[in-house]
């Protein structure tokens, strides 16, 4: 029995969960197979592979998503306007054999050249209409690149900033340290001068020309 993963999803889980779900999408399954799929290869469940495209993994892939839709309804217009060319270009009746299996057995009729010649058109315009949209698809892909890009640029000229301003924080808060140590010996200074000078012996003289001290 495959042990359930309980640990944090990795870059390679969220890249095979993005690949498989993106070619499940193309290939018009189910994104519930395509978690299934991958909760088989990374051990995790197919509700924790969907809770993780869901939540994280999808916001990542926008743009690949509707490319792979894009991809998916092509093929899928490839296989109408093919089966309609067979329709067109071909005749028969399905006949069963003794086991009871169904088979075609196609009989080749003359074939339309106006029928042949409107299905390439059909599929022309089609394909056409398909790339156009593919090419808008990339367009926005490449301005949402560039966008990521300028928006990067910005977020590392505000961190440089940042870091400035801590830097002269730093700078301004260590003077004024400096200057309230300084005014601090200054007031001590004053105050033992001040004291020295209180201490300091007073004479004065009396009517004998004598000093005398004055307490």
């Amino acid at each position: 029995m495959t042990a359930i993963r309980q640990d944090a999803w990795s870059e390679e889980d969220d890249l095979i969960l993005a690949e498989v779900t993106l070619r499940h999408i193309r290939e018009g399954s189910t994104q519930l197979s395509a978690f299934e799929e991958v909760g088989e290869k990374i051990g995790r469940t197919a509700a924790a592979c969907g809770f993780r495209w869901n939540s994280f993994v999808r916001k990542k892939y926008e743009a690949a998503i509707q490319i792979a839709k894009a991809q998916r309804q092509k093929r899928n217009q490839q296989r109408k306007h093919a089966a309609a060319f067979t329709a067109v270009s071909h005749g028969g009746t399905a006949v069963m054999d003794g086991d009871g299996a169904s088979r075609a057995n196609v009989m080749i009729e003359e074939m339309s050249m106006d029928a042949v010649i409107r299905f390439l058109r059909q599929w022309k315009g089609s394909y056409q209409e398909m790339s156009r949209h593919i090419r808008q698809l990339e367009k926005e892909l490449n301005d949402k690149q560039d966008e990521l890009e300028r928006l990067r640029s910005e977020n590392e000229e505000l961190s440089r900033q940042v870091n400035d301003v801590s830097t002269d924080y730093r700078v301004v808060n260590d003077d004024y340290k400096a200057l309230i140590q300084i005014m601090d010996r200054a007031r001590k200074l004053a105050f033992l001068v001040e004291e020295e000078e209180e201490n300091k012996p007073r004479f004065k003289m009396d009517e004998n020309g004598n000093l005398e001290r004055i307490e």
